[in-house]
């Protein structure tokens, strides 16, 4: 479960723990992928953040971002290919995407021959259990919550320092690793791409030190890590494209340096100037500037990659609230929203397209088109007013609107002025409550404190319709004292019968379209209101190669990126 942090880029803070953006996904046509054209080189990489943990325990899920993947090896991991196909899981350390039994209660993979660490030790079955064991712990808080609610045993256990041995995994030999869940998860390949899953030596665990000098598995070593500002990746010895099909890892050291400003970011990736010219950045898009010259500017153009993130905005009720407990209420805000006013407010078209959905619109979710309450671009306020009177505001009413005081995050001040504007026609006066980051998280994530309307952003943890409707759907998933993300309170027998029923399904392609059915029922009952999806747009340096957008975190992937 994932909401869209606070620090800029779609996923920016996911790299220090993002959650969670459409073009054809694909790159750039300067930066064709051509899995051929990989040489060594050093590649260099601009970010404002995303250095601020690097243990394979703390990270969270695909939101660990581009760099950890250099690093760390999982049971699987995303197909690395540029459009749809890349948002399947495939086998990375394991021969399969795993064997269910149990009604997919039980999962059992098999690693791969010949896979080694860094320091030459061959990678067994007790290791990636004892690495996702350590994740229990309460020292390496962070992580993806999914295997503590998931293994049998899971929400009791605190780790292997305290807590001995996680008994729902299983190591029969080295080479079999078995899981036993508490209920079926046909998406369990997708979560096993989860960095949780890295394999770590027990002898060579320091505990919250670890992240310092981790043990590789994957086709770099950490070289240098300075927490929050400096990361220096060098070729691991004993790694070779014969034992790891998934990653080119063409250059020969990656060189990151984090705490830059946005804007020194992009200037540096157009001027291309030293280094400069084989720079990437995975955590910054393209600032208004950049974005305004790119139609006249060809080179340049030929210099941006393009693509999508499963992520949407939306507006959220508190149904158990008033005025928002009456459904008329809530139809009437559906249809005074005006979504191009929105787009507009976060940099138009090139960045993002209206939602009239929350599933993202790509086949891996399972989107569904539909439009319950139609408004058009422009929003219809006359209809708005029609149904508040149904509901006994013939005057109009009066709301307030809470939302993060950054527009970071891509759902902060300038849509909620958007917002405003757009319900004052329909006779909605809106009270606009910005609030901090820590104290927006706090208050909306605990049902006893959370307020009646909200500004909110989810983001897929991976590209499917379960890890975009449990959390927010189903109601076994509201947690009172924090940390919840069902706004709506919702605790539908008939909507928790069906994620049961569509998570018993290990046939990814029979599993999208029911997801995308059931957005499209529980959609009618108007619990938030789809504001956009957002869209990427990045630049990358004059020397780079392969820079494409994948589909999966809606980034580079620097494991197939090149430099000339």
């Amino acid at each position: 479960m994932r909401p869209t942090v606070l620090l800029g880029a779609v996923l920016l803070a996911a790299a220090s723990g993002t959650v969670a953006c459409s073009g054809s996904g694909s790159g750039s046509a300067s930066s064709a992928f051509d899995p051929q054209n990989c040489q060594g080189g050093t590649l260099t990489v601009l970010n404002q953040g995303g250095l601020n943990e690097f243990d394979p325990a703390r990270l969270y899920t695909s939101g660990g971002g581009a760099l950890p993947t250099l690093v760390y090896r999982t049971l699987t991991t995303r197909q690395r290919v540029p459009g749809e196909p890349g948002t399947r899981p495939v086998p990375d350390l394991a021969t399969d995407l795993g064997t269910p039994s149990d009604n997919a209660r039980t999962w059992k993979y098999t690693l791969k021959d010949g896979l080694k660490f860094s320091d030459g030790t061959p990678i067994t079955a007790a290791d990636v259990k004892y690495g996702i064991e350590r994740s229990f712990s309460p020292d390496l808080p962070g992580g993806a919550p999914y295997l503590h609610d998931w293994l049998i045993g899971g929400a009791d256990y605190k780790g292997p320092y305290t807590g001995g041995e996680l008994k729902s995994i299983e190591t029969p030999d080295a080479r079999t690793i078995i899981f036993r869940l508490r209920r079926p998860h046909g998406d369990f390949p997708y979560l096993a791409t989860a960095t949780q899953f890295a394999p770590v030596p027990r002898a060579k665990d320091t505990g919250v030190k670890y992240k310092n000098a981790p043990v590789s598995s994957g086709p770099y070593t950490v070289e240098k890590y300075e927490q929050g500002r400096k990361l220096i990746l060098a070729r691991n010895p004993h790694w070779s494209r014969a034992v790891d099909t998934q990653r080119l890892a063409c250059p020969d050291r990656i060189e990151v340096t984090s705490g830059l400003d946005k804007t020194v970011i992009n200037q540096r990736l157009v001027s291309g100037t030293g280094a400069d010219a084989k720079a990437i950045t995975t955590d910054t898009t393209v600032g208004p500037e950049q974005l305004a010259r790119l139609d006249g500017d060809r080179r340049l153009a030929g210099r941006v990659a393009r693509g999508v993130f499963g992520e949407t905005k939306y507006l959220a009720f508190d149904p158990t609230r008033k005025p928002f407990d009456d459904v008329r209420v809530r139809q009437a805000f559906a249809y005074a929203i005006n979504r191009q006013s929105v787009v507009n407010a976060v940099g138009g078209t090139a960045l993002a397209s209206p939602a009239t959905t929350f599933l993202p619109e790509d086949k891996a979710f399972g989107h569904r088109p539909h439009d319950h309450f139609p408004a058009g671009a422009a929003g219809n306020p006359a209809k708005a007013r029609e149904l508040l009177a149904q509901a006994g505001h013939p005057n109009g009413l009066t709301a307030e609107l809470t939302f993060p005081n950054t527009d970071a995050g891509g759902y902060g001040p300038k849509v909620a002025a958007a917002v405003q504007d757009a319900l004052k026609q329909a006779g909605i006066t809106v009270r606009q409550q910005p609030l901090g980051e820590e104290d927006y998280r706090t208050i909306t994530g605990k049902p006893a404190t959370q307020p009646p309307l909200t500004l909110q952003s989810w983001g897929a943890d991976w590209p499917a319709g379960g890890p975009f409707l449990i959390p927010i759907f189903d109601g076994r998933q509201i947690l009172r004292d924090g940390g919840n993300f069902n706004l709506a309170q919702l605790d539908d027998p008939a909507v928790n019968r069906e994620i049961d029923a569509i998570s018993r399904l290990t046939d990814l392609d029979r599993a999208a379209p029911r997801w995308g059915a059931l957005d499209a029922e529980i959609a009618k009952k108007a619990l938030l209101v789809p504001l956009y999806h957002p869209r990427t747009v990045v630049l990358y340096g004059k020397d780079v190669k392969n820079a494409y957008i994948d589909r999966w975190r809606g980034w580079y992937d620097v494991s197939m990126v090149s430099v000339r």
